[in-house]
């Protein structure tokens, strides 16, 4: 399992289409482990870009802060799942709370 989240200074950035970069953070589901972690630089900008852009590097769940409904369901058709209202935590943080059960989607602060 890949797990993609977006970040700006190290935390989770909480509007999905504008980060600096993206944590790529692999994760052994049966031991609930993370098994290593990549940075990446986003791409620019251009709306629609970012599932399939997210699906070729072999993401299947992706935990964000805000992303609208067009992207959530963009993300689907890619088949990967999509969690939003994650607070503004490091990623392996974050990570290891959604492993544990402990994460829960929040508000979506995006509004489009």
């Amino acid at each position: 399992m890949k797990i993609a989240i977006p970040i700006a200074n190290g935390t989770l950035c909480m509007h999905f289409g504008h980060c600096e970069r993206f944590a790529l953070i692999d994760v052994n589901p049966e031991t609930r482990t993370i098994m290593g972690r990549q940075d990446i630089a986003a791409p620019p900008h251009q709306p629609g870009l970012l599932p399939p852009w997210l699906a070729e590097r072999g993401v299947t769940f992706v935990i964000a802060g805000g992303m609208g409904q067009r992207a959530i369901a963009l993300f689907q058709q890619q088949g990967i799942d999509v969690l939003v209202g994650a607070p503004a935590m490091a990623p392996e943080a974050l990570v290891e709370e959604y492993l544990a059960g402990r994460l829960q989607g929040g508000r979506n602060v995006c509004d489009h």
